[in-house]
């Protein structure tokens, strides 16, 4: 029988680095926000389309817009909040937090579409930084990462179908 010693170093010689992780998580995380870069190979089926280049698209008035029940400005809402808490989350935060109020934004002008656009942006990058200053991705931490992925690549795709409508 393999001593505990063993055994942790034959399980560890698969492991990624930290360093690898957050490269990982930060690559599909600038996918989903930036778009693939022109001519590279893309983790999503519209190549070099991101959140950024589909909200710059679109007037304050469209993203105002209901579609089936949500607009666009509600969802960037969402996922600025998302991104700003599991920041927090992954730098240890414990409080729970009122996930409703991040869908109290629905309606925008054009003033205050131009500060969520922006706000976004800077949440997107402190996120970037917050991912790279993690010294251990603890299974909390890769749970979190990992979904941070997922719940923005949704947001993604849920802006980019009420954009085809709106």
């Amino acid at each position: 029988m393999a001593s505990d010693t063993t055994s942790k170093v034959a399980h560890d010689k698969g492991a990624i680095s930290n360093q690898q992780f957050t490269a990982s998580i930060a690559y599909l995380l600038r996918e989903t926000f930036e778009g693939s870069p022109e001519g590279q190979p893309s983790a999503y089926l519209d190549r070099g389309i991101g959140i950024f280049n589909t909200l710059d698209g679109l007037s304050a008035d469209n993203a105002s817009r209901e579609f089936t029940g949500t607009t666009i400005a509600a969802q960037t809402e969402h996922a600025k909040f998302y991104l700003d808490r599991l920041c927090e989350f992954i730098n240890g935060r414990t409080e729970r937090v009122n996930w409703e109020d991040s869908w109290l934004i629905e309606t925008v002008n054009d003033a205050e579409w131009d500060a969520l656009r922006q706000t976004v942006r800077k949440s997107y990058e402190n996120l970037l930084r917050c991912l790279a200053s993690v010294d251990e991705w603890t299974e909390d931490r890769t749970g979190m990462a990992i979904g941070m992925v997922a719940h923005t690549a949704y947001h993604l795709g849920a802006i980019r179908q009420i954009a085809k409508s709106v």
